[in-house]
């Protein structure tokens, strides 16, 4: 590719992208998963790297998500950068035994003696039209996993800076790309290996008047509400967490603490999500910089429904500007 020309690239693409720049430069980088190789992965994430990179490197298996976590865990430990990849994180669920038993501890239980570098790729959350198992939003449960990575990309440049970094991270990281923003928008995109910092919140809106926070595909809403409370002439702050474990509490405290009022949006179940912790610790830390109560704008503490009914349970522009003019209200 020619670095000078930027090409415009879809998150999906931007993620084949790092994949095969991480590939190209190391050679212990390998991806498995079902579907991986001949057909490219149902979203077509990996499409083409079998052709480049050959069988030994780019491998399908079968449809065992124990096995793809089990032998993740093993090529780790023994020196390569295995990319898994779980078709959906629905399907996630064999393969915990592995991933919070095994790659999560690897580090600990050999007091450092060995890492576990592998990075395990899911696409994740509602929005289209899928059927049952295809559209949860678990993140909540391996942020609480001590030893594990989470990263969530909410752009193009986003999924292809994370992931790199993602990949030459000597730990475990679960990598979950927003499936429903997979190809709704482009950015330019420099195919350079740099990587995006992990760990760090992006602030992607300055604002003085009340802070969104929020990650993933419900970035997307949550930028459409800021643009509708400047109608208003709200000026609202909006955070992209990303990597919501560990989190940047310092990011998001700092902005608490210069707006005064917090709206936490994410498509997850409300009990326990990642929302609720975040909502504790401004809390806990900034409670006299506040001027109004928290709120949340959640998925319900339902199963994710049927096509149909999805829309109703997935947060809109709506339900977050209501929230925030709730909030602003508030006396």
């Amino acid at each position: 590719m020619d670095n000078s020309s930027p090409a415009e690239l879809t998150m999906v693409e931007a993620v084949n992208l790092a994949m095969a720049y991480e590939m190209r430069h190391d050679e212990n980088v390998v991806v498995l998963g079902e579907d991986v190789g001949t057909n490219g992965g149902v979203f077509r994430a990996t499409d083409g790297l079998k052709k480049e990179f050959g069988l030994r490197r780019v491998m399908d298996t079968p449809l065992a998500e124990s096995l793809i976590a089990g032998v993740s865990v093993g090529m780790a430990s023994q020196g390569l950068r295995p990319i898994a990849e779980i078709q959906f994180l629905g399907f996630i669920f064999a393969a915990m035994e592995h991933i919070i038993c095994h790659a999560a501890r690897i580090r600990n239980r050999t007091r450092g003696r060995i890492t576990c570098p592998m990075v395990l790729r899911a696409p994740f959350g509602g929005g289209i039209h899928a059927p049952e198992h295809h559209s949860e939003s678990t993140e909540a449960i391996f942020a609480h996993t001590a030893g594990l990575r989470v990263v969530v990309p909410s752009s193009p440049v986003r999924a292809y800076g994370l992931l790199l970094a993602a990949i030459r991270d000597p730990d475990p990281v679960i990598f979950l790309e927003p499936k429903r923003i997979y190809r709704i928008s482009k950015q330019a995109i420099e195919d350079n290996g740099e990587a995006l910092p992990m760990d760090v919140c992006f602030t992607l809106r300055e604002g003085t008047d009340i802070t969104l926070i929020s990650w993933g595909a419900m970035i997307l809403e949550t930028l459409q509400a800021a643009n509708k409370l400047s109608e208003s002439g709200i000026n609202a702050e909006v955070i992209d967490v990303a990597t919501i474990s560990p989190l940047d509490i310092d990011t998001l405290l700092s902005s608490v603490k210069k707006t005064g009022r917090c709206v936490i949006i994410h498509e997850a179940a409300r009990t326990c999500g990642v929302g609720a912790d975040i909502s504790a610790q401004i809390s806990e830390r900034a409670l006299l910089s506040l001027q109004a109560p928290i709120k949340r704008v959640t998925g319900y503490d339902t199963i994710m429904p049927y096509f149909r009914n999805e829309h109703y349970y997935m947060p809109s522009t709506e339900d977050i500007v209501s929230a925030a003019m709730d909030t602003l209200n508030y006396e």
